[in-house]
């Protein structure tokens, strides 16, 4: 394969997708140490001319916010999201937990509460280290060498840098004349380029690609938002690493078709994407106002939480319009 046309022999070797053999973990074009992947494609020179172009009267948030009850994946018996109270005014009035006495808790009004939350809750950034093949990730890092009793010691959000890139948004669903997509809709590279052809927009190396399937327009109706969702297919998946995209999001719980209509892979997209290919994925991102805003190419800004040892790290990404 030769690729796209504007993709030179060094841009090539420098894009893990070109050299990924299918459920293989890919050693890292950027070096032995390398625990970001695609993302050392987003350059200096790359982050400072979106944030030259970037129009910041005009800020559109592109996650959700977070509640008990909120749709969340919880198939494989994970925790859903849950927040209460330690400290309201009157409760500190009684208990007087800091032992100030009933009149200073009465003049100050104190409420803190607390949070438990899977960490692939919400809009957030699945990290390298999320999925592999056997006892490996991307770049040939181990469980037996680099996975503690706690968490990775490597290729986490806390190796994860603040990004500042160009973003793209290929709104699949228009595209193809609906609000949203069928149930397990498989998007592939035809659905991808009729998207691009129809929007005139072009995926170059250091993108952050957002694809919109729909289902967000369905947030927060778990009945709605879940099942059998619509999203990329492997094939999909090569077609932008391939083009460089650094990072790949959707409007989804998973980014790809549920369920998989691979019989081998229950989940072939975040294996080919974070180990073979090393694209980190955005997952459950808003993509509503975009997409009614037409913001098809934008200045992406985004970063995660630096939660040590984890898998993911919540994240609050912003697309800003380009000035002219």
């Amino acid at each position: 394969m030769c690729g796209p046309s504007y993709l030179d022999d060094h841009t090539r070797s420098r894009i893990a997708a070109w050299s990924a053999v299918r459920h293989k973990v890919t050693l890292s074009p950027f070096g032995v140490d390398d625990q970001i992947g695609m993302l050392n494609l987003v350059t200096p020179e790359i982050s400072a001319s979106m944030l030259a172009q970037a129009d910041a009267t005009r800020i559109f948030d592109l996650s959700v916010d977070l509640f008990p009850g909120m749709p969340t994946w919880t198939q494989g018996g994970e925790p859903p999201f849950q927040i209460w109270m330690n400290h309201t005014p009157q409760g500190s009035v009684v208990d007087d937990p800091v032992g100030v006495g009933a009149e200073q808790n009465r003049l100050v009004g104190w409420s803190a509460d607390s949070l438990s939350m899977f960490t692939h809750c919400g809009t957030h950034v699945d990290t390298l280290n999320h999925f592999g093949y056997g006892d490996a990730i991307w770049n040939g890092f181990t469980t037996g060498e680099h996975l503690g009793s706690t968490g990775w010691t490597v290729a986490g959000p806390d190796t994860h840098p603040p990004v500042i890139a160009r973003g793209v948004l290929l709104d699949v669903a228009t595209a193809h004349d609906v609000d949203l997509l069928p149930d397990s809709f498989p998007i592939g590279p035809h659905e991808l380029e009729t998207t691009a052809s129809r929007q005139g927009t072009e995926v170059l190396p250091g993108d952050v690609v957002m694809i919109r399937t729909g289902r967000g327009s369905t947030w927060p109706d778990p009945g709605a938002y879940l099942p059998r969702e619509p999203g990329l297919d492997r094939a999909g998946a090569t077609w932008l690493a391939e083009r460089g995209a650094a990072m790949i999001g959707a409007d989804n719980v998973a980014l790809e078709q549920l369920p998989s209509a691979d019989p081998e892979n229950w989940l072939p997209v975040h294996t080919y994407l974070l180990a073979e290919a090393g694209v980190p994925i955005i997952e459950v991102v808003d993509l509503e106002a975009i997409a009614e805003a037409e913001l098809y190419e934008f200045c992406y800004l985004g970063a995660a939480l630096k939660l040590r040892g984890a898998t993911a790290g919540p994240i609050r990404p912003l697309a800003l319009p380009l000035l002219g």
